[in-house]
């Protein structure tokens, strides 16, 4: 059964997607980074859901639960109570927040405590293929690790077994705050390894992009349990991630290994498919990514004929364009923004953006209007003038 997971984009959302892809294959992972977010992904998803035939399996990791998504949690069970008995989809969340509990009675649903764990807390909404389980006392990744029963079609491959359950207990240590654990110290060093490179090496959107990131920590993981101080580990993350970019950049054709393993990476993203859209003129789109990426992988683009302007969009809303045909300011200018002819940039009209098909529907109509709304308005014809 396909599985697709949608979780948080920290250490501990990262850490539970390393223990999912570790037990089973997940086909899609989807990190949200802004609660504010959750409503508007799992709405897509309930959607996709509804148009496609065969039974998947959703599951939502460390996502607070607020009443948009509690809504969603009620729309799924609905959707399910129209399809055949045998044909319905399954939904797993895993969370722990207090305040995801406090939502769920605040709506109506009233938790089901586990008299074999205290502290888990199961919530039922009529039906049997839906499982919401929520536990203040452990991460998210524990979670996942613990209750694999529900999605798991493999255990961890033995080399990978330790490593996993070290990160496992370092995660949770920190995610927690239990400053007492000896592995607290470990999880904070992972944390700061995880932000220094979830966003700059392999940005999120890319096919890669979880299995970098998973990687990392669970190497990571392996040199603490084979005894690396926080300090040690520190020194050791930039020759683990050069040895993920050897590994992914073995048989790239046009790889230089004398370059930084960012720069490495710029080149195989430059070909990305994934992360850029095409616009109706031709300007190529990204989403989220981070700026230095953005500049690296922009240059690489415009130098290798395959675009002329790009234009990335973060999720507050701030827009980047370069050019290299002095076009880059005249889409800005459409943006309330301004810069030079080559480097400008602007802010969404909405104020931000949670996808790329979101960033897509807000910049396109702006880019490259309808035919018809030029023909009549003739002044839009002259915002759009390159000159």
């Amino acid at each position: 059964m396909p599985l697709t997971q949608i979780t948080h984009h920290d250490l501990d959302g990262y850490g539970a997607s390393t223990v999912v892809s570790s037990l089973a294959d997940p086909d899609r992972i989807v990190h949200v980074p802004r609660y504010g977010d959750v409503g508007p992904v799992v709405d897509g998803e309930l959607k996709r859901l509804g148009r496609t035939a065969a039974s998947e399996t959703l599951l939502l990791t460390d996502l607070g639960l607020e009443e948009p998504t509690i809504a969603f949690l009620r729309r799924f069970a609905a959707m399910n109570r129209r399809r055949a008995p045998d044909d319905g989809h399954r939904l797993i969340v895993l969370d722990h927040h207090a305040s995801s509990i406090e939502q769920l009675r605040r709506q109506g649903v009233e938790p089901q405590p586990d008299p074999d764990r205290p502290g888990l807390q199961r919530f039922g909404f009529n039906d049997p293929t839906i499982t919401v389980l929520i536990d203040e006392g452990a991460s998210a990744t524990r979670m996942a690790f613990e209750h694999r029963a529900l999605f798991a079609t493999r255990e961890p491959d033995t080399d990978r077994a330790a490593d996993l359950t070290v990160l496992v207990a370092a995660v949770d240590a920190l995610d927690l705050w239990r400053k007492d654990d000896p592995l607290f110290a470990s999880g904070l060093a992972l944390d700061e390894a995880f932000w220094d490179n979830v966003s700059t090496l392999v940005p999120g959107g890319h096919p890669a992009h979880d299995r970098v990131v998973s990687r990392l920590l669970l190497d990571a993981s392996a040199a603490i349990r084979r005894g690396a101080t926080p300090a040690a580990l520190e020194r050791l993350v930039p020759e683990i991630r050069g040895a993920i970019v050897d590994d992914l950049m073995r048989g790239e054709p046009d790889d230089d290994p004398a370059l930084t393993t960012r720069m490495r990476v710029a080149r195989l993203l430059a070909r990305s498919d994934a992360l850029f859209h095409a616009l109706g003129d031709g300007t190529l789109l990204s989403f989220g990514l981070d700026p230095g990426t953005f500049q690296r992988v922009s240059d690489l683009i415009m130098a290798g004929g395959r675009a002329s302007r790009l234009v990335n969009v973060q999720r507050t809303g701030t827009l980047s364009f370069r050019s290299n045909d002095g076009t880059a300011l005249a889409g800005a200018r459409l943006f309330r923004g301004g810069g030079h002819q080559d480097a400008a940039g602007g802010k969404l009209p909405s104020g931000s953006a949670f996808s790329l098909p979101d960033a897509v529907g807000q910049i396109e109509p702006t880019l490259n209007p309808p035919a018809t709304a030029i023909e009549n308005n003739p002044f839009a014809a002259l915002r759009h003038w390159k000159g």
